[in-house]
Formats: C-alpha cells, structure tokens, sequence
C-alpha cells in the first residue's frame, strides 16, 4: 500500500503542480518565441506515457531510497538533480539544434523541472510517512 501512496500522492502534486504552471508560465512563453511550432491541441497520449514513466522514475530512483532512509530532504535534493537533468536534456538538446529555441525557454523550464522533480518528490515521501 506504501507504494500506491507514494506513487499516487507524488503523481498528483507533480501534475497540478505542472498544469498550473504549464498554462500560465510556459504556453505564453513558448508562444512567444515558437507560437508557430505549437499544436493547438494537446496530444494527451504521449502527454500520459511522459508523466506515468516519469513519475515512476522519480518514485524508484529518488522517492523509495529517500523513504527507505527516512530522509526526506533525500527526496527534494535527489529529485531536484534527476528534474535538472531530464529537463535540462530536453531544453539544450532543442537549444542546440532548433531554430528559435530561445535561451529564456532553457533557463524558464530548467529551473521549472529542478524545483517540480524536488518538490514532488520531497512532497509524495512526506505524505506517505503521514498515511502510512
């Protein structure tokens, strides 16, 4: 049951989290600099496999170890490096190799996966303590 716990307190903090700031923050910008480039829907298929793998992987590499050692800030430090380095891959791989990839797209949703990763995963491993 500790697992369902993490994974599903970690998958909703992770997504609200992410909507909230994908609506208001990251659509504009991106609009701004690669509006052209964007679908006007969302493909949520692809969306789903990123967030359910995604969150697994924070919940195996991350979340469990930091719970296993009843190490909290484990979680948020852990989870910030992993969310640093996958976004990070994403923005500079397009920064690299994209026309129009604006510096401020890099360093908005770098910063944006950093804290999102630490955060979700400090916040799963502290509500499963508390319920489980």
């Amino acid at each position: 049951m500790q697992i369902v716990i993490l994974y599903v307190s970690t998958a909703v903090v992770f997504l609200v989290l992410d909507a909230v700031i994908l609506k208001s923050v990251m659509r504009p910008l991106f609009e701004r600099h690669i509006g052209n480039m964007l679908s006007d829907t969302l493909n949520l298929g692809a969306a789903a496999v990123f967030y359910l793998f995604y969150v697994g992987g924070v919940i195996y590499l991350i979340s469990l170890p930091a719970l296993r050692d009843n190490a909290p800030t484990q979680a948020l430090w852990g989870g910030a490096l992993l969310g640093a380095m996958a976004y990070g891959t994403y923005e500079f791989t397009n920064f690299a190799t994209l026309k129009n990839w604006h510096w401020q797209m890099v360093a908005t949703d770098l910063v944006w996966g950093t804290v999102l990763t630490g955060v979700s995963a400090l916040a799963g491993v502290l509500i499963t303590r508390a319920f489980a």
